[in-house]
């Protein structure tokens, strides 16, 4: 177990606001959401539509929040939704989903409307946080009334667009620093001990337990371990402490834990976790694996 022994607060009492207050004001600027992400989206606007959804009001000029839509969007094909950068510190997750639009996004228009939220949380990808900035995290704030700006203004994108979605793929990272740093955060914002685990090896999913879809989970998995490897479960079976519901699969259930693939009642959801600090793969090697987890789940779907 891990204690929740912290530089903030006192050990066996919750965070109240001045002690998340502090952990703010302790986060730094490492890198440019503007030029690694708006700037990539400004050049695919021939494409595809650049909607602005939302702002976050820790700095709204800095962090307008974008999806990226299909021009040629039609009532009678089916949506598809792919998320990225939820949490804000997973870099693949955020830059994985840029290159699919670069990539490959514009080949499935012709069949699909495709909807595409790159980077979730601005705020947290520039200081490389999986918290927002008021310590929530935003992939457990995906529900009625939400503390975090980042899930809410999603949600309510999603809401006012009234269409059936098809499929929902959120692109994540499992790092190091979820046991190093994160984890033990946790434990001290909410005075409660935390289970720590290995860190998984390689590439897995996470599915929905109230719709798990192994075929799709299986064809997305078997597409990926063209690019990079997939993760073996620990010696109890297990990843992340979850039982594995088949080889690189866990799942969990989504909308009550408020994760975003719980975001729509599309029939065929996932998250994708990644290891981008794993000594088989480099930064190109867990992008690469995020495009084709995406481009195989929607080839799935094509083959349904």
């Amino acid at each position: 177990m891990s204690s929740s022994v912290h530089s903030i607060g006192i050990q066996g009492q919750p965070w109240a606001e001045k002690e998340k207050i502090l952990w703010s004001s302790q986060q730094t600027i490492k890198r440019s959401y503007q030029d690694e992400v708006v700037a990539k989206l400004v050049l695919l606007t021939a494409s595809f539509d650049m909607i602005q959804y939302g702002s976050l009001s820790i700095d709204a000029r800095r962090y307008p929040l974008y999806i990226m839509q299909s021009k040629s969007w039609q009532t009678d094909k089916k949506t598809l939704l792919i998320t990225g950068g939820v949490h804000g510190y997973e870099t693949s997750g955020v830059q994985g989903a840029i290159s699919f639009l670069e990539t490959k996004a514009l080949g499935f228009s012709e069949q699909f409307n495709i909807i595409v939220a790159p980077c979730v949380s601005p705020w947290g990808y520039e200081t490389i946080n999986r918290w927002n900035n008021e310590a929530i995290d935003p992939n457990r704030s995906f529900y009625h009334d939400s503390p975090a700006q980042e899930s809410a203004a999603l949600m309510t994108f999603i809401d006012e667009l009234d269409v059936d979605i098809t499929m929902h793929i959120d692109l994540h990272e499992t790092t190091d620093t979820d046991n190093s740093e994160f984890r033990p955060a946790l434990a001290a914002r909410d005075a409660i001990e935390q289970k720590t685990w290995n860190i998984p090896d390689g590439f897995y999913l996470v599915g929905d337990s109230s719709k798990p879809a192994a075929d799709f989970h299986q064809a997305i998995n078997q597409a990926v371990a063209k690019v990079t490897h997939i993760a073996p479960a620990d010696n109890n079976n297990r990843l992340i402490g979850v039982d594995i519901e088949q080889f690189g699969v866990i799942n969990y259930a989504a909308k009550e834990l408020g994760l975003c693939m719980g975001l729509t009642q599309a029939p065929y959801v996932t998250t994708t976790e990644v290891y981008p600090d794993s000594p088989l793969v480099n930064d190109e090697n867990c992008i690469k694996a995020q495009v084709a987890a995406i481009t195989a789940a929607i080839t799935f779907i094509i083959e349904q």
